[in-house]
């Protein structure tokens, strides 16, 4: 009987253990629209996938599409849309799963023809509006998130407009590339996975009604390849010239510039600071070097060893000599004014004579657009 009695025992934790050890994919939050007069979550906790790899059939959260492994979209509901007010803030939080190492992500702003399913055809256009670089983390180790807060209320002019709003729809592309490679093995509890990041979006605005203004956004660059050895002007120089086309005069119009440095190899561009010309019409509107702060204050999310992040921290001066951006922090968006512009042919250019993208490996990726009042 006791022999009987300890075999039992024994099958019940054999079939916990094995319950326990399931190979599920983590639990994601599967209710994505939370809003309210003021704030809606667009994206709750959603889980991307090996960038890399084919597409997932996994069913993606409700009220969102997964467009590939590292892009989800969905709609910005008109209940918000017509409750923004002359603020707009966005916030994304990444939190860890199985990718230890920094990548890019993006938020993106597309406008699709009214009443239109979301494919190329009923596209109008695509705006990257924010940009960031996520820390490298352990899942395992906390913190396991990491916060990015932008002020995006020209976005906020935009779609106040009614004319934009009448006559599009405004959809939210959601892109964090990342693989699972190094985590799979480095990261305990993530041997064979497939899945990079979880994300969160959040929407914010005041409850004031907005001033009405027709607006008038012209794109010129959607996170495009700028480098100097195939997406150049001149191969050997890193330059790109763009013709902007502007439909009618503009009031007080705005260029909004978003650029980050990358190339990881020795000598890569990743870790060496350049001067960049920004050129309106042939007329110099800034020099810039990116970078040019301490990164002292993301270490707390760098909870996975990297070659980046020492065993000490360091000085300001030291952090500032060679590095473009932090891990773990969001990239600049550079605004500038333009003044009012005349309808017609206009030019955007953007020079970076230093770059030497070593073994053509490395790239910057451009966004760009301007906005203004219609006069």
């Amino acid at each position: 009987m006791k022999s009987k009695i300890s075999l039992f025992v024994l099958q019940i934790i054999l079939l916990l253990v094995l319950t326990n050890c399931k190979e599920d994919q983590p639990v994601e939050n599967k209710t994505n629209t939370i809003s309210d007069s003021s704030a809606i979550t667009l994206f709750n906790d959603v889980l991307f996938y090996d960038g890399y790899g084919q597409t997932v059939d996994y069913p993606a959260p409700a009220g969102t599409m997964r467009i590939s492994n590292s892009k989800y979209i969905a709609l910005l509901p008109n209940s918000f849309t017509k409750s923004i007010g002359n603020n707009l803030e966005l916030e994304v939080i990444v939190r860890a799963a199985c990718d230890n190492y920094d990548r890019i992500g993006s938020v993106f702003l597309t406008l699709v023809e009214k009443g239109k399913f979301y494919d190329q055809s009923s596209i109008a256009y695509t705006l990257e509006i924010a940009r960031f670089i996520t820390p490298f983390m352990d899942k395992n180790k906390s913190p396991n998130e990491v916060p990015y807060v932008f002020d995006i209320s020209n976005i906020a002019k935009f779609i106040a407009d009614k004319e934009i709003t009448n006559n599009y729809d405004i959809w939210i592309e959601f892109d964090i590339f990342g693989v699972p490679y190094a985590a799979n093995i480095q990261v305990a509890g993530c041997q064979g996975k497939d899945y990079t990041f979880f994300g969160t979006l959040k929407f914010t605005t005041t409850n004031a009604p907005a001033t009405e203004i027709k607006q008038t956004l012209i794109p010129i660059a959607n996170k495009i390849g700028f480098n100097n050895y195939s997406q150049t002007d001149v191969i050997g120089q890193t330059v790109k010239t763009i013709n902007v086309e502007i439909p009618t005069n503009i009031k007080d119009a705005k260029l909004y510039l978003i650029t980050s440095n990358h190339g990881a190899n020795e000598g890569g561009e990743e870790y060496i600071r350049r001067e960049h010309y920004i050129y309106f019409d042939n007329n110099l509107v800034d020099m810039y070097k990116p970078g040019g702060k301490s990164c002292e204050p993301y270490r707390i999310y760098n909870t996975q060893g990297n070659g980046i992040y020492g065993p000490s921290p360091r000085l300001e001066s030291e952090w500032t000599s060679w590095n473009n951006w932090c891990p773990g922090d969001k990239i600049p968006i550079r605004i500038y004014d333009l003044g009012n512009l005349s309808s017609g042919n206009h030019t955007f250019k953007i020079e970076v004579p230093d770059a030497e993208f070593v073994g053509s490996q490395g790239d910057f990726p451009l966004s760009a657009y301007i906005q203004g009042d219609q006069q």
